[in-house]
């Protein structure tokens, strides 16, 4: 695929991501849209069987017909793209209230731009088997179908920003459209060059749905859900990002929350140098602790509560037109059970591309391999013992989660030292960002 090597082929992959990441200090806005994405997808999983009738969700969210006709798959498994755009603007193209931008301290309605800065699949087994989710970093050097705008190579995210800019320039000249109908048809041309480059990248994976949000719906979510419930493995601060906790399970408040999905750096502890993955391994624990508290907190029935996520969604989320968010919500209720494992695609090192930009190597057919270990993994074996004492029984159902605080409690206990088997994750904690993270409780992470 012609990808480039590595510039610094003798360190490790750890060390350069470090220097990667320290001549990028004041990289911060895209923290937010992938915790946007997935948090909003599991408050409408989880919510949406109540929150249907009171509210009415379908009223107000974009639909797309891009995926209109497809066949739907044969064994009713679904797979739905998540895609979280680095955009300061909602789904009509419009300004956020200027309290919004004063929240993310992520510049004002002229930043960011349409590049698909998270993308997560979900899959979904029809036989209400663990769902599987699967980040793809977004820096991924790979080919880009269609070759948007003329580009045939590039990261995987700006496969939607150039296809969104060609057919912004090629519909404005034809003419015939006003502002609006050029601007969602053009977005729609950005949804199908990047649903299309991730299925093709994946190994022709079936994408049956999407699921696409701008970064303004995080702050209300976490508003909505707070106070939030998170495990750290140490204590860390950062100025860069305003963090500041303790180790161990604590509540935080929807700015706190903020903080803990932005850091990447920790300015008070030289020992403790975290990177861009150990942050998107924080925001898989985010998810998974929010999914969690969800189903254990009565937000079921907190029709206040309820009515604050979807609020926050509707202007901020678009769909395509098939997928039923009820059906959607019935079969992923199971997620806040802790019927979920997040894993991210490998890379091979770190580049540079043609036009000097700092990319992700990768080895596609080991991308390839995982996905499709991760999407039809092997039956297990069937035998009395493995019934009763299986590893996976251990580790799925009677592994004991680190106790919540109460409402009232802003931090717990030290959290204990990680697992010595980073794959075993027996105590719940993770000391790295290789591997499955497991739903059901809340995690600690680095």
């Amino acid at each position: 695929m012609g990808i480039p090597t590595p510039t610094t082929e003798t360190s490790s992959l750890y060390e350069e991501l470090l220097a990667r990441d320290r001549r990028k200090k004041f990289r911060r806005r895209r923290l937010f849209v992938s915790l946007a994405a997935a948090v909003v997808v599991v408050g409408l999983a989880v919510t949406g069987v109540v929150a249907y009738g009171y509210f009415s969700i379908e009223n107000g969210i974009r639909r797309s017909d891009i995926l209109a006709g497809q066949v739907p798959p044969l064994n009713g498994d679904q797979n739905i793209l998540i895609m979280g755009l680095d955009s300061r603007l909602d789904e009509n193209g419009k300004a956020l209230p200027a309290e919004a931008y004063d929240a993310l301290h992520a510049g004002g309605a002229d930043v960011g731009g349409y590049n698909a800065n998270v993308l997560m699949l979900l899959h979904l087994p029809a036989d209400g088997s663990k769902a599987t989710v699967i980040s793809i970093p977004r820096d991924d050097y790979v080919d880009l179908v269609g070759s948007p705008d003329g580009v045939s190579q590039g990261k995987i995210k700006q496969a939607y920003g150039y296809a969104l800019d060609a057919a912004m320039t090629r519909l404005t000249t034809a003419g015939g459209m006003d502002e609006s109908q050029i601007y969602q048809a053009a977005r729609d041309a950005g949804r199908k060059a990047e649903i299309d480059t991730v299925s093709q990248f994946l190994g022709g994976v079936q994408i049956n749905h999407f699921i696409e949000v701008t970064m303004a719906a995080f702050l209300g979510v976490a508003k909505a859900v707070a106070p939030i419930t998170v495990c750290l493995n140490e204590a860390t601060q950062d100025t860069y990002s305003g963090a500041d906790f303790k180790a161990g399970i604590q509540q935080i408040d929807a700015a706190q929350a903020v903080a803990f999905v932005r850091q990447r750096r920790d300015t008070s502890n030289p020992d403790l140098e975290l990177t861009d993955l150990d942050r998107a391994r924080r925001q898989q624990a985010f998810i998974v602790s929010v999914a969690h508290q969800l189903q254990n907190k009565g937000t079921f029935t907190d029709l206040g509560k309820l009515q604050g996520i979807l609020d926050s969604a509707k202007s901020n989320i678009a769909v395509d037109s098939g997928l039923n968010l009820l059906t959607l919500a019935q079969q992923a209720k199971s997620l806040t059970g802790g019927n979920m494992s997040f894993t991210t695609l490998p890379i091979t090192g770190f580049g540079t591309s043609p036009e000097g930009e700092s990319i992700n190597t990768v080895d596609v057919d080991q991308v390839r391999s995982t996905v499709k270990r991760l999407l039809t993994p092997p039956a297990p074996a069937k035998s009395p013992a493995a019934n009763a004492t299986s590893p996976e029984k251990q580790t799925t159902n009677t592994v004991p989660a680190p106790s919540e605080p109460s409402d009232s409690t802003q931090a717990g206990p030290a959290a204990s030292s990680p697992a010595s088997t980073p794959s075993a994750h027996a105590d719940n904690h993770y000391d790295d960002w290789t591997g499955a993270l497991q739903g059901g409780a809340v995690p600690c992470v680095r």
